[in-house]
C-alpha cells in the first residue's frame, strides 16, 4: 500500500491557529470588559435605556469585570424567555446541549485515544497519532464501532428529549393568555383561494366563529402613490432640519463676533441662496426650493391617495385571504383542518403572522405558479451549491497545501517560510477565507425564498435555514473536507492509483485538523468578537455621526435595536455541530475543542440575547426541531465515514456492527419526524379546552357541549345523584390540586406559589418523586412534560394582551398609511414654530422632543411625537 506522504505538520498549524485566536480573544474580551461600562447603548441597551417595554428591561449586570458571567449563566429559564423570545431561548438551549454532549463526549477518550495511538502506524505524528488513521490493526475497530453506538444513541435520545420538551414548551407557550389571546395567534392565512370563495361572505358559512375577514388586493398605483408621498415627507424633513441647522450655525456665528441679529424672519439668517434646494426635472434642470416645492406637492398627493384608499375595496381580489376568530381554538380548528375538495386549494395555510411580518407581494399565485418558482428557486440554489464547491475546494487545498510540494517544486518555497507564519498560512487563513465565503450567501438565499413565494418573514427565514444548512453542509463540510484529505494523499495515488479508496480512508481523519481550527476560530474569535461588537461601535458612535442629518434618522439609529437572523445563525453553529459528530469517533481530539467552543459560544449570545438584542420575525421556535433534525446528519457522516473506513480496512466484524447501528439511526430517525413533525406546528385542543368541560380559558371561552349536554341532562334526570356525583368530583379535583402542588413544591423550593387552574394545567398525572439525576434525565415524560414546561414561563406571560380592534389589521398598510409627520429641532429663536404654523393644515409637523446642542449639533431629548 502506498505510504500516507510527507509528515503532518496539522498539530504545528493548529497550535499556530490556537495562539492567534487566544491573541484575538483576549483583545476582544479586555476591549469588551473596557468599553462596556460606558459605552452602554452598545453593549447594554436594553437595561440602559427606556428602549424595550418594561417587562423587557433587564436588571443591569454587575460592574465587576468577572462576576456578570456567573449572574448571567444563573439565571433561570423564564429570565431568558423574557428577555429573549422563544426563539432565543431555544438557540442557547441548542448550543448549551450541545455542549453538554460534547463534554460528556470526553469520555470516549478513555477507550479511543489509547486505542489509536498505541502499537499504530510508524511516522505518524501529533492530532494524526490520535486519530483512527492510526490504526494498524483491523482487530482494534470493534472499540470504534461499540463506543460508537453508545456515542451517537446518546445523541439520539438527547434529540428525542429535546423535542420532547420543544413540544411541551411551545404547547405551553402558545396556551398562555400572552400568545392565546394575540391577534395573529386568532387569524389564520389561506392561499390559493378559489374565486367562488373570495366573497366574503361564503367563509361564514364554513367556520364557527369568524369575527372578520380580510380579502387580500392589488393595489400597486397605491403603493406607488403612497410611496411618492413618504418620499416627499422625507424630502421635506431633511430641507426643514438643515434649514434650521443653518440658522442656528449662523446665529452662534455672529454671537460669537458680536454681531447678533434679531429678527423674527429666518430669511435674516439663511439667505435665498443656502436654502434647500433639489432638482425635479433631471441632471440638467434647474434647482428649485425643497421646501416651498414639497408644500406645493404634498397636499396634492395626498389627497389622491385618500380618494384611492377610499376605493380600495373595488380593488381586484387575490387569492390570499386572512381570517380573523373570536378566539385562538377556532383559528387551530380551522388551521388544522382539510378545507376544500380539489387540490392545492386553500394551501398554504399559516397562522400566528404578525401584520408587519407579511410579504405582500407574495399572496398573488396562483398553484402552477407557486410549482414553478419553487422550481427555479430550487434549481438556483442548488447550482449555486454545486458551483460554490470550486472556491471552497480552494480553501480546503490551503489547508493541506504543504502535501502538493512533493510533487509542485515551484511550491516548495512555502517549505522555507518561518514556522509561525507557515502554521498562519495553513491553519488560521484558510479557515478565516472561509468564514467570509460562507458570509456572503444569506442575502442571495432570503432573495430565493422570496422569489420561491414565501408570503411571511417566518417563511423567509425557515426556507433561509434549510437551504443555507444544506449549502454549509456540502459546501463547508464535505467538500472542504474531502478536498483537504485528498489534497494531503495526491502524490501516493499519483504512485500508485489503485489504492486510491484505501488512501483516502485511512487520511480522510487528517481533515479534521482543518475543522479543528474552525472551531478555534469559532470558539474564541467568533464568541469574543461578538461580545465585543466592533461593528455595532462603529455604525453607531462614528457612521452615526457622519450620516444621521436629521434628528428623526439620530433617533432611529439610537432606539434602533438589532435582531438575530435565525435563518442564517442556527445553520452555521448546526454545521459546527454536525462537523464534530462526524469526527468524534474518527478523530476524538475535537471533542475538546468543540466543548470549549460551544460555552464560549453560549456566554456571548446568553448576553447579546438578554441585554442587547431584541425579537425579531417570532416563529415560535420552529428553528428548533429543524436544527435538531438536521444534527442527525452529523450522525449519518460519522457513521457512514467509519463505515468506509472499516470496509477499507476489511474488519467484517466491524461492518456488520456498523451497519446495524446505522440502521438503527434511520429507525429512530424516522420514528420522531412521524412523531413530532406534526405536534410542533399545531396547538394540541388540549393546551386550549379545559379539561372539566366547562371552565374558560385564555383560548376558548366558553363552555363545551359537555355542559349542556351531559351535566345539565344528569341535573334534570336525578338531581340527587348528580349532586352526589359533583360533590365527589370536587373532593378528587380538591386532591390532585393539592398533590400537583406538593410536587411543584419539591421541584421549586423557595419559588413563589403559582396559580393553578384546577385539571386545567395539569395534562400529565406521573409523579415527580424521584430526585436522581439519570432518572430525571431518561425520562422527560415525567420531568420535561406540559406541566414542567409551564412553571417555566415568566409570569408576564399570564398577561392578556390589549384587544385592538382594527377593522385593516390584516389589510395592505398602504390601505390605511396617514400621511407621514415631520419631525424637526426646537431652535431658540423660534423658527420652528414658525415652521409648524406654516406647514399646518398641510403635514403634522412637530419639534418635540428635539433642540439644538450649545455647538449648534440637533440632538434629541426623547422618542419621535409622530
Amino acid at each position: 500500500m502506498a505510504n500516507s506522504g510527507p509528515p503532518s505538520i496539522s498539530t504545528s498549524s493548529i497550535i499556530t491557529t490556537l495562539v492567534a485566536n487566544l491573541v484575538l480573544f483576549a483583545i476582544f474580551i479586555v476591549g469588551f470588559l473596557v468599553l462596556r461600562l460606558k459605552f452602554k447603548r452598545t453593549y447594554s441597551p436594553k437595561s440602559s435605556f427606556e428602549l424595550v417595554p418594561e417587562e423587557q428591561r433587564p436588571e443591569p449586570l454587575p460592574r465587576d469585570p468577572f462576576r456578570w458571567v456567573y449572574i448571567l449563566l444563573t439565571k433561570p429559564n423564564s429570565f431568558i424567555i423574557q428577555q429573549a423570545g422563544i426563539d432565543g431561548y431555544f438557540f442557547l438551549r441548542y448550543i448549551f446541549s450541545f455542549a453538554c454532549v460534547f463534554l460528556v463526549g470526553l469520555l470516549t477518550w478513555t477507550v479511543l485515544l489509547p486505542v489509536n495511538a498505541t502499537n499504530g502506524k510508524p511516522n505518524t505524528h501529533g492530532f494524526d497519532q490520535l486519530s483512527i488513521s492510526n490504526i494498524l490493526h483491523k482487530e482494534r475497530y470493534y472499540a470504534h464501532v461499540f463506543v460508537g453506538w453508545v456515542f451517537y444513541g446518546g445523541v439520539v435520545f438527547v434529540i428525542y428529549r429535546e423535542l420532547f420538551y420543544y413540544n411541551s414548551l411551545r404547547s405551553a407557550v402558545l396556551a398562555s393568555p400572552k400568545y392565546a389571546k394575540k391577534l395573529s395567534s386568532r387569524t389564520v392565512l389561506f392561499q390559493t383561494v378559489p374565486d367562488s370563495l373570495l366573497d366574503e361572505k361564503q367563509l361564514y358559512k364554513m367556520f364557527n366563529g369568524i369575527r372578520r375577514i380580510y380579502v387580500a388586493r392589488t393595489a400597486r398605483d397605491l403603493e406607488s402613490k403612497v410611496s411618492k408621498r413618504e418620499d416627499l415627507v422625507k424630502k421635506l424633513e431633511g430641507a426643514e432640519n438643515k434649514l434650521l441647522k443653518i440658522a442656528v450655525k449662523n446665529k452662534l456665528k455672529a454671537d460669537k463676533k458680536g454681531t447678533p441679529i434679531e429678527s423674527a424672519d429666518i430669511s435674516s439668517y439663511v439667505p435665498e441662496k443656502k436654502r434647500p434646494k433639489h432638482k425635479i426635472g433631471g441632471f440638467f434642470s434647474k434647482k428649485t426650493d425643497t421646501i416651498n416645492y414639497c408644500k406645493e406637492e404634498i397636499p396634492k398627493i395626498d389627497a389622491e391617495v385618500k380618494e384611492m384608499q377610499k376605493k380600495f375595496r373595488s380593488n381586484r381580489p387575490k387569492n390570499s385571504i386572512f381570517v380573523e376568530f373570536e378566539n385562538q381554538y377556532y383559528a387551530q380548528l380551522a388551521y388544522q383542518s382539510t378545507v376544500h375538495h380539489n387540490p392545492l386549494r386553500m394551501k398554504p395555510v399559516f397562522t400566528g403572522v404578525e401584520p408587519a411580518d407579511v410579504q405582500w407581494s407574495n399572496l398573488r399565485m396562483f398553484w402552477w405558479e407557486r410549482i414553478t418558482r419553487r422550481f427555479l428557486a430550487f434549481a438556483a440554489v442548488t447550482a449555486l451549491i454545486l458551483l460554490w464547491a470550486i472556491p471552497v475546494a480552494f480553501v480546503g487545498v490551503i489547508s493541506q497545501i504543504t502535501y502538493l510540494t512533493d510533487k509542485l517544486p515551484w511550491l516548495r518555497w512555502i517549505l522555507n517560510l518561518p514556522k509561525p507564519l507557515l502554521g498562519l498560512v495553513t491553519g488560521l487563513l484558510p479557515t478565516i477565507m472561509l468564514a467570509i465565503l460562507m458570509s456572503l450567501l444569506p442575502m442571495f438565499i432570503r432573495g430565493m425564498a422570496k422569489i420561491s413565494g414565501a408570503p411571511t418573514a417566518q417563511s423567509i427565514e425557515l426556507y433561509t435555514q434549510n437551504v443555507y444548512f444544506a449549502f454549509l453542509i456540502v459546501n463547508g463540510f464535505l467538500v472542504t473536507a474531502i478536498a483537504s484529505s485528498a489534497t494531503s494523499t495526491v502524490t501516493a495515488i499519483i504512485k500508485e492509483p489503485t489504492s486510491a479508496m484505501s488512501v483516502l480512508a485511512n487520511n480522510l481523519p487528517k481533515s479534521s485538523n482543518f475543522f479543528i481550527s474552525f472551531l478555534i476560530l469559532q470558539g474564541l474569535s467568533v464568541a469574543g468578537g461578538s461580545l465585543f461588537q466592533f461593528v455595532g461601535l462603529i455604525l453607531y458612535y462614528l457612521l452615526g455621526k457622519i450620516l444621521d442629518s436629521t434628528v428623526r434618522k439620530k433617533w432611529a439609529r439610537f432606539s434602533g435595536l438589532g435582531t438575530v437572523a435565525w435563518g442564517t445563525t442556527f445553520p452555521a453553529f448546526t454545521q459546527l455541530a454536525c462537523v464534530t459528530l462526524a469526527f468524534a469517533i474518527i478523530a476524538p481530539m475535537i471533542l475538546l475543542f468543540a466543548t470549549v467552543a460551544f460555552f464560549l459560544i453560549y456566554i456571548a449570545f446568553c448576553h447579546n440575547l438578554t441585554y442587547v438584542f431584541v425579537e425579531g420575525p417570532d416563529t415560535r421556535g420552529l428553528h428548533y426541531p429543524r436544527a435538531l433534525f438536521q444534527t442527525f446528519v452529523g450522525i449519518y457522516i460519522g457513521q457512514v465515514c467509519l463505515l468506509g473506513i472499516f470496509a477499507v480496512g476489511k474488519g467484517w466484524g466491524p461492518i456488520v456492527l456498523q451497519v446495524i447501528g446505522l440502521v438503527a439511526t434511520v429507525f429512530c430517525h424516522v420514528n420522531l419526524s412521524e412523531s413530532f413533525d406534526h405536534l410542533i406546528t399545531v396547538v394540541p385542543v388540549d393546551c386550549m379546552r379545559a379539561l372539566d368541560g366547562v371552565s374558560q380559558t385564555a383560548s376558548f371561552g366558553g363552555a363545551s357541549d359537555y355542559q349542556s349536554k351531559v351535566l345539565d341532562r344528569k341535573r334534570k334526570t336525578n338531581s340527587g345523584a348528580f349532586d352526589k356525583q359533583i360533590a365527589e368530583d370536587k373532593e378528587e379535583q380538591e386532591k390532585v390540586k393539592q398533590d400537583i402542588m406538593a410536587e411543584d413544591a419539591e421541584i421549586n423550593a423557595g419559588e413563589t406559589e403559582r396559580t393553578l387552574i384546577p385539571l386545567l394545567a395539569d395534562r400529565d398525572f406521573k409523579k415527580t418523586e424521584s430526585q436522581n439525576p439519570f432518572v430525571r434525565f431518561v425520562r422527560p415524560d415525567v420531568f420535561l412534560n406540559y406541566r414542567h414546561a409551564k412553571q417555566q414561563l415568566p409570569a408576564t406571560y399570564n398577561i392578556e394582551p390589549k384587544d385592538e380592534d382594527n377593522k385593516h389589521a390584516y389589510d395592505m398598510p398602504v390601505i390605511s398609511a396617514p400621511c407621514p409627520g415631520v419631525w424637526i429641532p426646537k431652535d431658540p429663536m423660534g423658527f420652528s414654530h414658525g415652521q409648524i404654523e406654516d406647514f399646518a393644515g398641510i403635514v403634522d409637523m412637530s419639534d418635540e422632543n428635539a433642540t439644538f446642542d450649545e455647538k449648534g449639533n440637533i440632538i434629541f431629548l426623547g422618542e419621535a411625537p409622530n
